[in-house]
């Protein structure tokens, strides 16, 4: 930290000696506690926008402070927003909170439970006011908005990170070599937001915890019309309420395969392996006549495009080619020669992407594209400003392979987001819980594994051993939640779900308690209430009574979730 003179030197000598939010939280003090240019490389800090108030948030007192600062010679503007909390409650922690869809984080205050101060950033195309990064990607047909497209991949939260590191610490009046512990969290985009920074920035955090990360870019979001393109090929699409019968059927006769009936697919790896879905045929449905509003799922925004329709009542029986497409589905995409381009969602998870829609003139179901993937496809692959595909004349199993490579390629530096060598971040001492939800209909759990299984490649090149393993979840641990769905619970199973992710990490960081399996709490149905430690891959559940699993291994489910990519001539990581 550059020496303090005049009237910093005084400010600064009342952070340090401060008591209560009222002597930190003055623009004196926040401005005293700013970087010089050139300290921080790549960003000029305007001192000038500088603002500070105290708030409250859930109770919790805090400095709301606001910097604004610039990319050298680019003449742009980059907001970014603290909530400090009182210095009695800091505990000398800096928090990051990912956001989720195409929105970065807008919320700064998700650290004062912790006693952290946390961040939140414009990515300077108004991130904080609510703008999505899908409605700036383009500047026009064909022109992509690269300033946007690095920001929101990376670079916002980590010069946001940066920047509030050096900024806490003079705020405060720490020391400039003192340590500042630094924690991420989020699920979805918010999970990859969180393995952009320790690929990219790893030295800048202690802990990271990264729910169902949409990393893999390309092949993830346009793997959301592989459903569509599933229905279009066999052109068949099956009414709703048959998909429904096949996922309740599927999560009735595969509940006991993990050795507990309780409404749970915990090995949705045995079910895959054991159990066929054609049994399901011949079985009937009914679903009651709904009104419904599509707001797409995943990536999409509750705006433009959001549709309502009435479905009449479903009654009918489950026939060979309603089972064609589920099976198709779970197959996932290959290439007109047979090359597996992507994996799918586990057995036993709800069919998103591939409802279909009630056409009251013609009397039949028919294709709906999926508008998270087609957003993605027409805007971020073909370059139109448009928010979905408007047809899927002529796309075939091939088409969507080309689609994503052509993301892939474009995006690899960007919003892939797959590089797998996270040494800087191992050898800083960084901790990481990945978690992903078994039955997640939105980004395919096996998504998560496969990057596992890449870091551990690259990193401890060779068969997997023993001592390899305990290597890698030294630092680096990836759990499985049984049932649940994309973030979250799942409506159709009662399963458990970790509630308490950031006391563990903090708990492994500072005091050095790592965790050999993840806290989880069951909070509906028969055991509700019931806490299991879930295991950690590549170990699986099994239960061998009502009240007590075993984490075991076999060879057979562990290669269930093995996967390559020969459709791709690149590593696909």
């Amino acid at each position: 930290m550059r020496l303090q003179t005049g009237a910093s030197a005084v400010a600064f000598a009342a952070a340090a000696s401060a008591t209560s939010l009222s002597d930190v939280c003055t623009l004196s003090n926040v401005k005293s506690a700013l970087p010089s240019n050139g300290t921080i490389l790549g960003i000029d800090v305007v001192p000038s926008l500088s603002t500070a108030n105290t708030a409250t948030s859930q109770s919790y007192s805090y400095c709301n402070v606001t910097l604004t600062y610039t990319h050298p010679g680019k003449g742009d503007t980059v907001v970014v927003k603290y909530a400090l909390p009182e210095p009695s409650e800091y505990k000398k922690r800096f928090y990051v909170a990912g956001g989720g869809g195409y929105s970065l984080n807008s919320d700064s205050t998700g650290g004062l439970q912790y006693g952290a101060v946390g961040g939140a950033s414009s990515a300077g195309y108004g991130a904080l006011d609510g703008t999505s990064y899908d409605d700036v990607v383009l500047y026009g047909n064909g022109s992509i908005n690269w300033d946007a497209t690095y920001m929101f991949g990376y670079q916002a939260l980590g010069e946001m990170t940066k920047l509030g590191k050096y900024f806490t610490k003079g705020f405060y009046g720490q020391s400039s070599s003192s340590k500042l512990y630094t924690y991420y969290e989020g699920c979805s985009d918010g999970g990859r937001e969180g393995m952009s920074q320790i690929q990219r920035y790893g030295d800048e955090y202690d802990g990271a915890i990264t729910g169902a990360p949409a990393f893999r870019y390309g092949q993830q979001q346009v793997n959301h019309v592989f459903s569509n393109a599933v229905e279009h090929t066999l052109g068949y699409y099956p009414p709703p309420c048959a998909l429904a019968k096949i996922v309740n059927a599927t999560i009735a006769a595969c509940d006991p395969l993990d050795g507990r009936t309780d409404g749970v697919i915990a090995r949705s790896d045995l079910c895959q392996l054991n159990f066929n879905i054609s049994s399901i045929i011949g079985e009937k449905y009914y679903c009651a006549a709904e009104t419904s509003t599509s707001l797409g799922f995943g990536f999409s925004k509750r705006a433009e495009g959001s549709t309502t329709s009435t479905t009449p009542a479903q009654n009918g029986t489950v026939n060979a080619k309603d089972v064609a497409v589920a099976q198709g589905i779970l197959n996932g995409l290959h290439n007109s020669n047979g090359e597996r381009a992507y994996v799918s969602y586990q057995i036993g998870a709800d069919y998103t992407d591939a409802q279909t829609e009630w056409n009251n003139n013609t009397k039949t179901w028919e294709l709906d594209i999926a508008s998270t993937g087609g957003e993605f496809v027409a805007k971020f692959v073909q370059l139109l400003n448009i928010d979905n595909l408007s047809s899927f004349e002529g796309v075939t199993y091939d088409t969507l392979v080309e689609w994503m490579n052509t993301a892939m390629v474009r995006y690899m530096d960007s919003l892939q987001t797959t590089i797998p060598d996270l040494t800087t971040f191992q050898k800083s001492g960084g901790k990481l819980i990945h978690y992903h939800g078994e039955q997640d209909p939105s980004i395919p759990t096996a998504s998560s594994v496969h990057y596992w299984q890449s870091v551990m490649s690259v990193m401890y090149p060779g068969p997997m051993s023993s001592k390899t393993l305990a290597k890698l979840q030294d630092w680096y641990q990836l759990y499985m939640i049984p049932g649940a769905a994309h973030c979250g619970t799942n409506s159709l199973q009662p399963g458990p779900y970790p509630e308490d992710n950031m006391e563990i990490m903090i708990n492994w960081v500072e005091n050095g308690v790592k965790p050999s399996r993840l806290n989880a709490t069951v909070s509906s149905g028969e055991y509700a209430g019931e806490t299991q430690l879930l295991c950690q891959f590549p170990s699986r559940p099994l239960w061998k009574n009502n009240s007590t699993f075993d984490c075991v291994f076999d060879k057979a489910s562990y290669e269930s979730w093995t996967y390559e990519f020969p459709a791709f001539k690149v590593p696909v990581y």
